[in-house]
């Protein structure tokens, strides 16, 4: 494996960990009311890690056979806190393919922070047995197949939130 690959594979689990660590202390409560805002830095800075994987070159293993890692961890208590502080805005609409499928889909923030988390803990895992190309390779597959879609629709749901919040305050009355 290439020194590029090398760096590359624990520059991106680095923000892996912080992506995981930072969603898993929001659902526990911290960020207070800045739970929004917090957020959507959370989503951005993955988002970022997943537009450097869909930059470069596809990672191409030698063999087409992904070595046995066990069952990914249940993260489903994850997304349940999620749901429970975002409450009645973690439901939006998104397009899920604006050039081939434009009809309106129903969306979970919830699912979508938990779904990105849940192929970042799998790569992380290749990653974290020794495997570094290995979990490159899982997480360009996977940013293209699913979490791609999912960081991108959360992360405008997050925006328009957070817009909304800062945006959508009473006019102040004018004293002429």
């Amino acid at each position: 494996m290439s020194d590029d690959w090398t760096d590359l594979a624990d520059r991106v689990a680095g923000h892996v960990r912080n992506y995981l660590d930072g969603l898993a202390r929001l659902a526990n409560g911290e960020g207070g009311d800045a739970f929004l805002p917090l957020l959507l830095v959370e989503v951005a800075q993955i988002s970022l890690v997943g537009s450097q994987l869909g930059a470069v070159k596809d990672v191409i293993l030698e063999t087409n056979i992904e070595p046995p890692i066990g069952e990914d961890p249940d993260i489903d208590p994850l997304r349940v806190a999620l749901a429970a502080r975002l409450g009645e805005v973690d439901d939006y609409a998104e397009v899920f393919d604006p050039y081939k499928d434009t009809k309106i889909t129903p969306y979970r923030l919830s699912d979508d922070l938990t779904a990105v988390a849940a192929d970042l803990v799998h790569g992380l895992r290749h990653y974290d047995a020794g495997r570094p190309l290995e979990a490159l390779w899982w997480w360009q597959f996977s940013y293209f197949n699913t979490w791609g879609n999912h960081v991108g629709a959360a992360l405008r749901a997050l925006h328009a939130l957070v817009a909304h919040v800062r945006l959508d305050v009473a006019e102040e009355p004018t004293v002429v």
